[in-house]
């Protein structure tokens, strides 16, 4: 009899399950035979106005060069990252998105025997990272579908060594403000490393949500996480940063795999962190975006959780499953999250006014057949 390769697993790799991803629009092409390009994808917070095209022409002038290894220490981008963050070089890590980020934290921080803390309805990679590491994944019961921060603290114990925190929280968009983050600091133990996860904070404008970066002088537990995916339209290339310490940075650095972010990632990301024009544009849409799915939603009697991410959460007061399959009939795809506890949810990306459109057509269709 052949060799139980699970069984030979770790007891917490045993209980994951693979992370599912928004569907393809080529693989539900496939499945439907529908043309890819009626095809509306809203899935998986994706910017709809594609790359900056700055960034593209910085990845053409790149093209020569991919017979060699990218620097495999990021220098450019990071002294970009520096300048623009006010913060020295040896305080940024570099990653392969900011999962990889998640990923190098739990390797260094968390193993059997030691936990994590994080939010009930909070991003999956957190008790992924977690659990693959064979560490205690504690999931804190939410409050109106955010974080209870006061819970958090009380469900920290003396073999806890990350708390995750996501601002704002993907799927459900909450996010909690200076106070309440100035508060949690504060009262957090010393040597509990707190992740803020800002994948999405470049949306937000003026004091709508804390800088994590205002607290890192006073706060040596605390390591800032951000990416290029979202408002920066750089989802393909993997390319996300983090913001700590110097001696977190090294710990992170020292984990870190050789070359894990590619050329044509780093040379994008470091122009695309200069196009205010592109991010402004984004910001624009996003809110404008926004806009239409609340006043739509509204008109047809549902209601949602106010986000400040590029996506919203709404409640369709009925198990969402079957209207995603019916919408994927429509061509449209959305992203469900019962595995996030939210089982009359669906999760809508912001896209352009006509993709946005188009889905709430379909939407109002496939509700009206009931």
């Amino acid at each position: 009899m052949s060799c139980d390769f699970l069984a030979q697993a770790l007891p917490g790799v045993q209980k994951l399950s693979p992370y599912v991803p928004g569907k393809p629009v080529d693989e539900l092409a496939r499945e439907l035979g529908l043309d890819p390009q009626r095809i509306v994808k809203l899935a998986s917070n994706e910017n709809p106005l594609g790359p900056s095209p700055k960034a593209t022409e910085a990845i053409r002038a790149e093209l020569a060069e991919l017979t060699r290894y990218p620097d495999g220490n990021g220098f450019e981008l990071k002294q970009k990252i520096a300048s623009r963050c006010g913060v020295n070089i040896d305080q940024i890590a570099l990653g392969n998105g900011s999962n990889d980020i998640l990923e190098l934290v739990a390797r260094a921080y968390l193993a059997p025997g030691l936990n994590a803390v994080f939010s009930e309805h909070a991003f999956a990679v957190y008790p992924l990272v977690t659990q693959a590491i064979g560490a205690e994944g504690r999931a804190v019961p939410a409050v109106n579908w955010g974080h209870d921060l006061d819970a958090m603290l009380k469900a920290i114990d003396e073999h806890t060594r990350i708390v995750f925190l996501a601002n704002p929280n993907n799927p459900t968009g909450t996010w909690f403000g200076p106070r309440a983050l100035a508060a949690f600091l504060k009262a957090v133990p010393e040597n509990v490393l707190v992740v803020l996860d800002e994948a999405y904070i470049e949306y937000a404008e003026g004091d709508e949500l804390p800088d994590g970066l205002s607290y890192l002088a006073d706060h040596p537990n605390l390591m800032v996480s951000r990416t290029f995916s979202k408002a920066y339209g750089l989802a393909s290339l993997r390319v996300g940063y983090a913001i700590s310490s110097v001696q977190i940075a090294d710990v992170l650095n020292r984990v870190r795999q050789p070359f894990n972010v590619n050329s044509l990632a780093l040379v994008a990301a470091c122009v695309a962190m200069d196009d205010a024009d592109y991010l402004a544009k984004s910001r624009q849409v996003n809110d404008e975006g926004m806009a239409q799915f609340e006043q739509s939603f509204q008109q047809l009697g549902l209601s949602w959780i106010p986000s400040k991410g590029n996506f919203i959460a709404v409640d369709l007061g009925q198990p969402a499953a079957p209207v995603y399959q019916a919408l994927l009939q429509e061509g449209v795809i959305v992203r469900p999250v019962a595995g996030y506890g939210m089982p009359t949810f669906l999760r809508v990306s912001i896209g352009t006014k006509e993709e946005n459109s188009r889905f709430l057509e379909a939407l109002a269709k496939v509700l009206a057949r009931g």
